[in-house]
């Protein structure tokens, strides 16, 4: 082997989401980094606007292969992601770029740096209901500029790739399915001890499209004794939840809580009886693989690509279906027939999840675009 190949790869990530954003996109690009840091034969350079939050970008582990690249200049940052980055990624010698929230730098392409864009949905172009329209109009356009940069792209889903094909017409050898990977924090035992009493769990942003009100309406059906606890940032549509509760006499089964740390929420998924998932319309669903590594049984809805996250011992009912959603429900509390078989077989599902086995995928990814 020549002492070319023997130097590490140089890869540049978009880490804005790392150190801004606490679930979702953010808690992918940590999760991904982690693993691929064990890897010494990379060197991982991450590109953020800013410093962020010490909380977040301190869930990066701290190795010499791992460094954060900020902006010379303090002005204009937000122009930097987008244009200006470009010349810092070749005075650094990054070979290879990682898009890791759905956009690529304008100019990647032509300056010769490899590229690949992870893509998680398409919800802005499949339901617009939920977005305002000029935030649409942005997206659509990021969307189709990214496209024309990337030389790869990864989907997190079947569900994205199929969306990807149909709104951005690319040809199916441009785009690979990476699942997304769960943290391994959420497969480490953990106490059960909780201030909630008889609970099931739902974890994700308090919004329309995540549809949390059909667990609520759900709860009539189910045992008296058993609440709902709610896991998300507040939003209008948290208050139409709350509104809806009180109007119809379940407001004392139902706690939502705000601001829970991520030391924090393994205990809440281990103490619960069973997780709720009823998202309209999703990219993956990683809050699924989450409950599933700590011990619970999933019930989610159909109509994206739920199925794909949770698996076949999970259930599935329809987004608007409160009775089917109770009746779901009953067949995984703890004592219902089946219902440790079930979690087995979801926790032996999810395996394909593990962190390794996707860094691995990726690295593989690198290694073929770079020839």
């Amino acid at each position: 082997m020549s002492e070319h190949q023997n130097k590490p790869l140089i890869v540049g990530f978009d880490a804005k989401r790392i150190v801004r954003n606490a679930t979702g996109l953010g808690s992918y690009a940590r999760t991904l980094v982690n693993d691929l840091a064990a890897q010494e034969t990379l060197c991982l350079h991450l590109y953020t606007p800013d410093t962020g939050r010490d909380d977040l970008r301190s869930q990066i582990v701290s190795r010499p292969n791992i460094k954060f690249c900020y902006p010379r200049s303090s002005h204009f940052t937000a122009l930097w992601r987008t244009h200006g980055i470009v010349k810092d990624l070749l005075r650094d010698g990054v070979q290879f770029y990682h898009g890791l929230s759905g956009e690529l730098p304008i100019g990647i392409r032509k300056s010769g740096i490899k590229s690949v864009v992870t893509i998680h949905d398409l919800i802005f172009l499949r339901h617009p209901e939920y977005y305002h329209w000029l935030d649409t109009k942005i997206y659509a356009w990021k969307f189709r500029q990214t496209l024309r940069e990337a030389d790869h792209i990864i989907a997190i889903s079947e569900c994205t790739k199929r969306d990807i094909i149909e709104y951005g017409d690319v040809d199916e050898s441009r785009i690979s399915v990476i699942y997304q990977s769960c943290s391994p924090r959420f497969s480490v035992e953990c106490s059960t001890e909780s201030v909630h009493s008889k609970y099931i769990l739902s974890v994700g942003s308090i919004e329309a499209r995540k549809n949390i009100l059909l667990a609520v309406k759900a709860l009539p059906y189910l045992p008296r004794e058993l609440s709902l606890v709610i896991v998300g940032r507040h939003t209008p549509y948290t208050d139409e939840v709350i509104a809806y509760a009180k109007a119809h006499g379940l407001d004392h089964r139902i706690q939502i809580l705000h601001g829970v740390t991520d030391a924090e929420l393994p205990a809440l998924y281990a103490g619960a009886e069973a997780f709720v998932y009823p998202s309209r319309y999703e990219g993956f669903g990683i809050p699924i693989i989450e409950a599933i590594s700590c011990g619970l049984p999933v019930v989610a809805c159909t109509g994206s690509c739920l199925e794909e996250a949770g698996g076949p011992e999970s259930l599935y009912v329809d987004p608007d279906d409160a009775e089917g959603m109770a009746a779901a429900i009953h067949q995984v509390l703890r004592g219902a027939e089946g219902r440790e078989a079930r979690i087995a077989h979801s926790r032996e599902y999810i395996r394909r999840f593990q962190g390794t086995d996707v860094a691995d995928q990726v690295i593989a990814l690198y290694k073929r675009l770079l020839g």
